[in-house]
């Protein structure tokens, strides 16, 4: 019988129990919500420099991304750790070479998204219409960045952005400020000026 692959709090207990820890006292030290963000980015960064975590990592399955159209399959992400006191969430995702993303938001939720393994395009858009016609958005590409591990990308509410793996397996950690699947997000297509609104990822325990 194979081992059960390791979990993220057993990869590098001591490293990750710091990370974890200091998560969980910024939530009471730092009222200010931007600031305590800027904080935690801070903390993954030095999460994702830790060999082991990367090693590791190698035994995570790849996650659906899921269809870009409406009503397509919902994406998946790996839940890795979800606080009892203050909800945040800790998720892996493994994409496959050449995975891209629908163009959405995370709604109200604030994410920080940090590759571990691999590379990736960000892209960044911005909302030119009002909102005020129903399934409809006018959205503008703004930045195309090409990161790399250890690059950490905060996405703060309602950012509009997709992100699409180059040509090999890319690996992110990614800390939500709450668990994702049970709220609707933004979905945005370019060309037709369509939105419309889905859940996000399907939350997979993973040990």
């Amino acid at each position: 019988m194979s081992a059960r692959p390791m979990s993220i709090q057993e990869a590098e207990p001591s490293a990750t129990k710091r990370f974890i820890a200091a998560l969980r006292q910024l939530h009471i030290d730092e009222p200010d919500v931007d600031k305590r963000w800027q904080k935690m980015g801070s903390l993954l960064g030095e999460l994702l420099a830790e060999p082991s975590v990367k090693s590791q990592s190698e035994k995570w399955p790849s996650c659906d991304q899921g269809g870009l159209s409406e009503g397509g399959q919902r994406a998946q992400n790996l839940l890795l750790y979800e606080d009892p006191d203050h909800g945040f969430v800790v998720n892996g995702l493994v994409k496959a070479p050449g995975t891209r993303t629908s163009i959405h938001d995370h709604a109200h939720n604030w994410t920080l998204y940090g590759v571990l393994d691999g590379s990736e395009t960000i892209e960044r858009y911005e909302r030119l219409d009002d909102g005020s016609r129903p399934e409809y958005a006018e959205v503008r590409k703004t930045e195309n960045v090409q990161v790399a591990p250890g690059k950490i990308d905060l996405v703060r509410p309602w950012q509009i952005h997709a992100e699409e793996s180059g040509e090999q397996r890319t690996v992110a950690i990614i800390v939500r400020a709450e668990k994702p699947g049970g709220f609707l997000q933004g979905r945005y297509d370019p060309e037709t000026r369509k939105y419309w609104q889905g859940y996000g990822p399907t939350q997979i325990p993973f040990e």
